[in-house]
């Protein structure tokens, strides 16, 4: 429903931005009015940030493609070989620069240059006019975004990988306590991984779609989380070893469940840190396991422990990294 939407709003902003500049083009009575509607097409495929980008992009490249036309269109009388000539360079020197999007449209100026043979100052003008046209459609209407739903959407995507997060953490913990094993959780676990790979890539757009740099802070709690998803991720396949669970089992079962309350966006987990120290420090004084199974199972534990050692790490980086704006903004405090 959501990517429904927003398909929607793109399709409408395309009919409606190509519409507009091919009739603008045609109120100025230009030549080939309909590629003013195709480059604001190719334009508007963009957020917003990347729509600046390849507007300059575009005239940049416009020029390059003028002056290659002018040395190359009065020398062949050949029209395909011109255009074919003319396309390879203009590739080319797109390609070299990291150009590629601006290739379409110069492909179409190239073909009216090379069809028409004019290359008048009324002719050159006519096509900068379609492109100058087009890409400014593209954006205005590029400034028209839902951010407002889209920042809406992040913030419940955060809340749900936080409760999943939580319910494993539990799961865990009830099955060193019990022996039950992990339940619906493990099996959508790895779906869970792609899920923080699409919320990646929406943080991405929604930087892209703002003039703010803040908007980084939701990339880097993405990133963060999936970081963390990824250790639990081992831990998991470490507990599935432990044959028995040894008398330090509830402990380490006690501080998961205490660890899950505070697996939440605000939350600076020093109190977290220092608890997990005094649980290693207590393991540490304890007397050495009797049996070989006990060993094994108390190294799982250890290691478990370790793995929960890198998952407040995650989160101590992340909070490291916040700047005065994202602390204010995000966490409604001062650096």
């Amino acid at each position: 429903m959501k990517k429904t939407g927003k398909t929607l709003l793109m399709a409408v902003k395309i009919g409606i931005g190509s519409s507009i500049a091919i009739f603008i083009a045609q109120s100025l009575h230009l030549q080939y009015a309909v590629s003013a509607g195709t480059v604001a097409l190719l334009t508007l495929m963009t957020s917003k940030l990347e729509t600046f980008r390849l507007s300059l992009s575009r005239f940049i490249t416009f020029g390059v493609t003028l002056a290659l036309a002018l040395l190359i269109v009065p020398r062949l009388d050949n029209i395909w070989l011109a255009y074919g000539l003319l396309l390879t360079l203009v590739v080319f020197i797109a390609e070299c620069f990291g150009l590629r999007s601006t290739i379409s449209v110069n492909a179409v100026v190239a073909a009216h240059l090379v069809t028409s043979r004019d290359l008048s100052g009324k002719s050159i003008l006519n096509e900068f006019l379609l492109v100058l046209i087009g890409v400014t459609l593209a954006v205005v209407l590029n400034l028209f975004h839902a951010n407002w739903s889209h920042r809406r959407r992040i913030i419940a995507n955060m809340r749900r990988v936080e409760g999943e997060l939580q319910q494993i953490l539990n799961e865990v913990a009830a099955y060193l306590r019990q022996g039950d094993r992990p339940g619906e959780v493990w099996r959508e676990i790895g779906g869970l991984e792609t899920e923080l790979q699409e919320y990646i890539n929406s943080a991405y757009e929604y930087q892209d779609n703002t003039f703010h740099s803040h908007p980084e802070y939701y990339i880097a709690y993405f990133e963060m989380r999936l970081e963390q998803f990824r250790i639990i991720h081992r831990l998991h396949r470490e507990i599935k070893r432990i044959r028995s669970a040894p008398q330090q089992a509830a402990v380490v079962a006690d501080y998961l469940e205490y660890l899950a309350k505070y697996v939440v966006e605000v939350n600076a987990p020093g109190k977290q840190v220092e608890s997990l120290n005094q649980l290693f420090e207590n393991m540490r004084r304890q007397e050495l396991p009797k049996s070989r199974e006990e060993f094994e199972s108390r190294a799982i534990l250890y290691h478990v422990l370790m793995d929960l050692e890198d998952f407040l790490d995650c989160k101590t980086r992340f909070v490291a990294g916040l700047n005065e704006k994202q602390r204010k903004r995000y966490w409604k405090q001062a650096a």
